[in-house]
């Protein structure tokens, strides 16, 4: 589904790790293991209350989700603000610690170890390897340090490379996201939004990781800027068989960028396929409202295109409902969804959470091809 030249199948990169030696910036050792398999991951934040604090109640920001991400992919999470997407990126790159579930990596020598069980001090090899993109590149970046100190912070946290080495590699770096090197020696505010978001990016590969978490990575930047970040981040996937999990609320963005979308609701993952296939035919009622808001380029084609707008708004991931927690906004709901939560199941080679996924009828947007044609 992707809008690019054919991409390369899924890479793992092979790159020392010897403390004392910056890592290569390519590889080409391939995988066919998932790189990261998330498995029950749950984060709920304490509601309390008193002087004491006692604990009253829970929010439950992610709530027993399971994905897969493989090598050299992206997959692209989508839903509302509050759905839990932003939470589940920072419980991966363990900014937040997991309430519960297991997060499986795959290590570049083949061993599989559970991210999410370690604690605090055994976590600097697999943050090296796991990245974030943040998505305002205004206060993500210091403004009090030049950019040779912001691209190079993390080489010198982990002890890559002498500090000539790493001058060289944050010249490099800069160079690989379209950036002068000489602008090394500036700070973030003589930089347009995208020109720190492309500082960001090169922030992140400063130690060439496998996966790269990148939440909202353009929706803070104006739309004629948003391409050439787009662009720039599938060519690093091509050139390093990064994989990305790309968090967005724009599901036409994450259509031109994923090999695989996720569709997140109060928590839980309600849908999940092949871009594709989730796109032209959707399987889940949730699904098919938010594809029906994909703009369409064809003047013809959305005239005949109904938007549907849900009722009400998304629950208090306080007081989630009971049995399918999309039940209340549902137009297809029956009494069986007032009581019975839908487990994740596979249906025609992706999984839903939906009773009725086999009897509903749903709308989704053209094929890419044929949108291009008709247009």
């Amino acid at each position: 589904m992707r809008h690019r030249a054919a991409a390369p199948g899924p890479v793992e990169r092979a790159r020392g790790r010897s403390r004392g030696h910056l890592p290569a910036l390519r590889g080409g050792i391939v995988s066919t293991e998932p790189l990261l398999s998330i498995e029950g991951l749950t984060k709920h934040f304490p509601i309390r209350t008193g002087l004491l604090g006692r604990q009253v109640g829970a929010v439950k920001a992610v709530d027993e989700v399971d994905l897969v991400i493989e090598p050299g992919s992206t997959l692209g999470l989508v839903g509302e603000s509050g759905c839990g997407k932003t939470t589940l990126g920072r419980c991966i790159v363990r900014a937040h610690d997991p309430t519960g579930g297991r997060m499986l990596y795959r290590q570049q020598d083949g061993a599989v170890i559970d991210v999410a069980g370690l604690k605090e001090k055994d976590l600097k090899t697999y943050r090296s390897e796991v990245r974030m993109i943040f998505q305002d590149p205004h206060s993500s970046l210091n403004p009090r340090k030049t950019l040779r100190e912001i691209i190079g912070e993390p080489m010198r946290v982990h002890g890559y490379g002498t500090k000539e080495e790493i001058e060289a590699r944050v010249g490099e770096l800069l160079e690989r996201v379209g950036l002068r090197p000489e602008y090394a020696n500036r700070y973030p505010h003589a930089f347009s939004g995208g020109q720190r978001q492309r500082v960001g990016i090169a922030r992140a590969l400063a130690l060439s990781p496998r996966l790269v978490v990148a939440d909202e990575a353009v929706s803070a930047l104006d739309v004629s800027v948003r391409a050439q970040i787009l662009n720039l981040l599938m060519d690093l996937q091509e050139e390093s068989g990064l994989a990305y999990l790309f968090v967005s609320h724009d599901l036409g963005i994450v259509e031109h960028v994923s090999d695989v979308v996720a569709v997140m609701y109060l928590g839980k993952v309600v849908e999940q396929g092949p871009t594709e296939d989730l796109y032209t035919k959707p399987l889940h009622p949730y699904t098919e409202a938010l594809l029906s808001a994909v703009p369409d380029p064809d003047p013809a084609a959305k005239r005949h295109r109904e938007r549907i707008k849900l009722l009400g708004d998304i629950a208090d991931p306080a007081h989630v409902p009971p049995g399918c927690p999309f039940h209340p906004r549902c137009v297809y709901a029956k009494e069986t969804c007032r009581t019975d939560a839908p487990p994740l199941r596979e249906v025609g080679g992706r999984r839903v959470a939906c009773h009725f996924a086999e009897e509903l009828e749903l709308r989704g947007v053209p094929d890419p091809d044929v949108r291009e044609v008709s247009a």
